[in-house]
């Protein structure tokens, strides 16, 4: 993955000054021993933070290691003001932790009260209005916080991300797509540039990459990838020419920011002028690292660059599409998992998930299309899709979104994609979520969320969590268990 940063953590402690600073920095030491250990390197600042000059000071040598991330460790009750102003002045995520007792034996001068201090820290911390992660517990010995810190780590890596991306997109929107709408205030907000452009730029930028030397190379790519599966090699110099195109644009066109995704148009006029559909060229740059979202929507291609710092793996956009049928639930699901029909649904879109997540995948043309652009013949500007079911897995199914009054609403539920056959077309897959039917009708459409959602291959329902927290977002939706009703729930249903 080049596209996603990389963390450099650096570790702080602190002492209030009617505590022994030994205490500190002793329990800093065992931390930092436990996460070299357990996890990776970390930076150990070695200056311990009493007061303002020693804030000063820790914030130099943490900054000079290069350090992009900090954990602010209150080995005691730590000073509130210099532990704070750490986490104002420090260019990137802070975490607070604190430390636990250790011992029955040592409560008189080994006692470090931090279990107090880090509510006097949250305290400040709200008072200042600044952001910070702090663990669900965050009081814990030495091994219990190194793990902690590793929780902290996706959780940083998506937040320098969103801090370092820019998302192009080339629009407009499709006709009746405004469910795809995106405010672009609050893209601003958690840290994104945005750069829109005409499709008509797309095209022009398109024209101009034709007989590129490169696309034999990219070609020959394509064909390793593809291997039995390469059923319409005459379309591939166009892709590769596309795909050329996109990777020269983003590179072009980062500006200040070193991180990029698209958010593209895709139908109905791409087919007739490009001559293709774009859906196995997006597979590709999102397997890269570069998410790039279908049909302009632009919350959808943050959620997928979300999705892949959290997750470091390929992530995909699909439509929360289509129930299962009933005979099919009967006959391959009912008895052999714990689901309910209602707890069941088919996530599918054109062609646009990379290929490491399907089951024989086959290059394609997009059938939707060719019945209304290409009637009763031969496909030809439709093709370009990648189609196979969706490999059976852990999945987390989410998506962050702006309101069109401009707030944010976000949505985390885990499943997984069932080993049954779709027996359909595109690149889709039988997904079960344990009471998706409460959530699809008190979340999904209760909070007019679009039909698009993110997928991350795996269970990342906490650090999306903690994300969308750190990001203020106060409105997350969950697939809530049947004892816990919404608030919209009608209780004698």
């Amino acid at each position: 993955m080049k596209n996603i940063p990389e963390v450099k953590l650096g570790i702080v402690a602190v002492s209030r000054d009617c505590f022994p600073m030994e205490l500190s920095i002793r329990r800093r030491e065992a931390v930092v021993a436990a996460y070299k250990k357990r996890i990776g390197n970390i930076f150990e600042c070695p200056t311990t933070v009493e007061n303002e000059n020693d804030m000063r000071k820790a914030l130099s040598e943490v900054e000079n290691a290069g350090c992009n991330a900090l954990v602010v460790y209150l080995g005691n009750f730590g000073p509130e003001t210099p532990e704070t102003l750490l986490a104002k002045y420090f260019d990137g995520p802070t975490m607070f932790v604190a430390a636990a007792e250790e011992s029955g034996d040592d409560l008189l001068d080994g006692r470090g009260d931090a279990y107090c201090g880090m509510l006097n820290a949250s305290y400040n911390l709200k008072l200042r209005g600044i952001k910070a992660y702090i663990p669900e517990y965050p009081v814990g010995n030495a091994e219990e916080v190194a793990d902690m810190i590793g929780e902290f780590l996706p959780v940083a890596k998506t937040i320098i991300g969103l801090n370092d991306l820019k998302i192009i997109s080339f629009g407009p929107r499709p006709q009746d797509f405004l469910a795809c709408n995106a405010p672009i205030q609050q893209l601003y907000n958690v840290g994104v540039e945005i750069e829109e452009n005409s499709e008509l730029d797309l095209f022009a930028a398109y024209n101009e990459h034709a007989d590129d030397p490169r696309i034999p190379e990219v070609i020959r790519s394509m064909e390793l990838e593809l291997g039995s599966g390469n059923k319409m090699p005459g379309i591939l110099p166009k892709l590769a020419q596309y795909e050329l195109t996109l990777l020269d644009w983003a590179e072009a066109h980062k500006g200040s920011r070193q991180f990029v995704a698209f958010a593209n148009k895709c139908w109905p006029s791409f087919q007739t002028q490009f001559g293709f559909v774009p859906c196995y060229v997006n597979s590709r740059l999102t397997a890269m690292g570069i998410p790039v979202s279908c049909e302009v929507d632009i919350y959808g291609a943050l959620s997928e660059y979300i999705g892949t710092c959290i997750s470091e793996d390929a992530v995909t956009l699909l439509d929360i599409n289509n129930t299962v049928p009933n005979d099919m639930y009967q006959t391959e699901i009912k008895g052999k998992y714990h689901y309910s029909i209602k707890d069941t649904f088919m996530g599918f879109h054109c062609g646009n998930t990379a290929s490491c997540k399907l089951s024989n995948y086959t290059m394609k043309y997009q059938k939707i299309m060719a019945r209304s652009l290409e009637p009763n013949q031969e496909p030809d500007i439709t093709r370009g899709t990648l189609e196979g079911d969706i490999l059976p897995g852990q999945i987390t199914f989410f998506r962050l979104q702006s309101t069109a009054d401009a707030k944010l609403r976000a949505y985390v539920a885990e499943g997984e994609v069932l080993p049954v056959a779709t027996r359909s077309f595109g690149s889709i897959g039988v997904f079960a979520i344990p009471e998706m039917g409460r959530f699809y009708r008190h979340v999904l459409i209760e909070k007019n969320f679009p039909h698009h959602g993110a997928v991350a291959f795996g269970h990342f329902g906490k650090p999306l969590y903690d994300l969308f927290r750190y990001l203020e977002v106060e409105d997350i939706g969950f697939n809530q268990p049947k004892e816990m009703l919404y608030r919209t729930e009608n209780p004698f249903a």
